[in-house]
C-alpha cells in the first residue's frame, strides 16, 4: 500500500518540538540565551520552566498544542534551563520525561505521521504488506537493535521477534515505544552539547529554583553532583568492606550486593566493571549479573538510577560497619563520599 506523503503541521511540531523541522516554526529562530532575560520572552520561559517542574514532578511534559508558537519555542528554552542547573539529574529526568510523552502521543498517531517521525531519526521503516505476518510496521534491523537493546523484556530479544529480509516486525505501540529512546537519547545529547555563554539573571533565578524542586521531590544526596572520577580513597568504611568482600568472594546478601552495585554506578564505575567484581561468586551468572547491574545504573527498563539506602537502613540490615568519626556525621553512604573527596 503506497501511503502519501505528508509535512508535520505546526500543532505537531509543538507536540515534537525536538524535531529538525521544527526551527521552522519557532516564534524566534535567531534566539541567544543572552536575550531570555527580555520582556518579550517571559511566557516562553515560564512555560520552559513548567516543562522541567512536570518532568521532575510526572516523568512527563503536557502537550499544548493551542499556544503553538510558545509551545515550540519552549523546548531550547527548556534545554537551556536544564543545562543551566548544572544538575545531571535534571537533564536526565527532562529527556526522560520528553520520551515518555512522546510514547504516549505516537501511539495515537496516524500510519503516516509514525512513518514521518522515523524518518527525521534516518530510520528505515515501512508499513507491513505481508498479509501472513501479524505486525502493522518492518522495521531495519540495525535501527530496532540499536533501541531493543536499551529495553526491559524478553519480547525485545531477537529470538522472540518475527524477522525477514533484514527487517524485524513490530506492532505500533511497539514502533512508539522505540522511537520514544531516539528521543530520550537525542535530548540527552543535546543537553550535553558544547558549553553555552553565561545566561541572564532571571534565567539562573528560575535554575536555581527548579534545583531546590528536585531537591524537595528526590533528596538532595541524588541530586547533588558527584567527582567526576571515582575516588576510592573517598570510599565509607561500609563501601570499603563490601567492596574487600566481593573481591574475595565471600557471601554478600541482598541488600549488601544492592548498596555496593547502586554505590558504585553512582560514583562513576562502569556497569562493565562492576559485573566483574561478582565473577568470584559461586552463584556467578555474567547474563543475569548484567542484567542486575544495569538495571540499578538505569540503563535498563525506566530509566531510573537507584541510589544507595541511607545509612538507617544499612544499619538496620547490619552492613553498616566500622563507622568513623565522619559517619557520625552523615546520614548516607553518597554523603560521605561527596564530603570525603572534597
Amino acid at each position: 500500500m503506497q501511503l502519501e506523503v505528508m509535512c508535520f503541521t505546526k500543532n505537531d511540531m509543538a507536540k515534537y518540538p525536538f524535531l529538525r523541522s521544527a526551527s521552522y516554526y519557532m516564534k524566534m529562530p535567531d534566539l541567544k540565551v543572552e536575550d531570555l532575560g527580555s520582556r518579550e520572552l517571559e511566557n516562553v520561559v515560564e512555560r520552559a520552566r513548567e516543562r522541567l517542574e512536570e518532568a521532575i514532578l510526572f516523568t512527563r511534559v503536557s502537550r499544548r498544542v493551542k499556544n503553538a508558537d510558545i509551545e515550540i519555542s519552549s523546548y531550547p528554552v527548556a534545554v537551556i534551563l536544564a543545562k543551566a542547573t548544572g544538575v545531571s539529574f535534571i537533564k536526565r529526568r527532562y529527556a526522560l520525561a520528553e520520551a515518555k510523552q512522546t510514547y504516549e502521543d505516537l501511539k495515537e498517531e496516524s500510519r503516516e505521521k509514525i512513518l514521518k517521525f522515523a524518518e527525521n531519526f534516518e530510520w528505515k521503516i515501512a508499513v507491513n504488506e505481508d498479509p501472513n505476518i501479524p505486525y502493522e510496521f518492518a522495521v531495519s534491523f540495525n535501527d530496532y537493535l540499536g533501541n531493543a537493546k536499551l529495553l526491559q523484556g524478553k519480547k525485545w530479544k531477537l529470538v522472540n521477534r518475527v524477522v525477514s529480509g533484514g527487517h524485524v516486525y513490530a506492532t505500533r505501540n511497539e514502533v512508539a515505544r522505540l522511537l520514544s529512546e531516539e528521543v530520550r537519547k537525542h535530548v540527552e545529547e543535546v543537553l550535553e552539547a558544547k558549553e553555552m555563554p553565561k545566561p541572564p539573571r532571571v534565567i539562573l533565578e528560575v535554575a536555581e529554583k527548579i534545583k531546590n524542586l528536585s531537591v524537595e521531590r528526590v533528596g538532595k544526596t541524588e541530586v547533588e553532583d558527584l567527582p567526576k572520577t571515582v575516588v576510592e580513597a573517598a570510599f565509607p568504611p561500609c563501601i570499603n568492606t563490601l567492596y574487600g568482600a566481593v573481591s574475595a568472594g565471600r557471601h554478600l546478601s541482598h541488600v549488601a550486593r544492592f548498596t555496593l552495585t547502586s554505590f558504585l554506578v553512582n560514583v562513576g564505575v562502569t556497569p562493565e566493571n562492576i559485573v566483574g567484581l561478582f565473577q568470584k561468586f559461586s552463584d556467578y551468572s555474567e547474563r543475569m549479573t548484567k542484567y542486575q547491574v544495569e538495571h540499578v545504573a538505569g540503563e535498563r527498563g525506566s530509566r531510573t538510577r537507584y541510589i544507595p539506602p541511607k545509612c538507617d537502613t544499612l544499619k538496620t540490615h547490619g552492613v553498616c560497619v566500622n563507622p568513623d568519626d565522619l559517619c557520625q556525621r552523615i546520614h548516607h553512604p553518597l554523603s560521605y563520599y561527596r564530603i570525603k573527596s572534597r
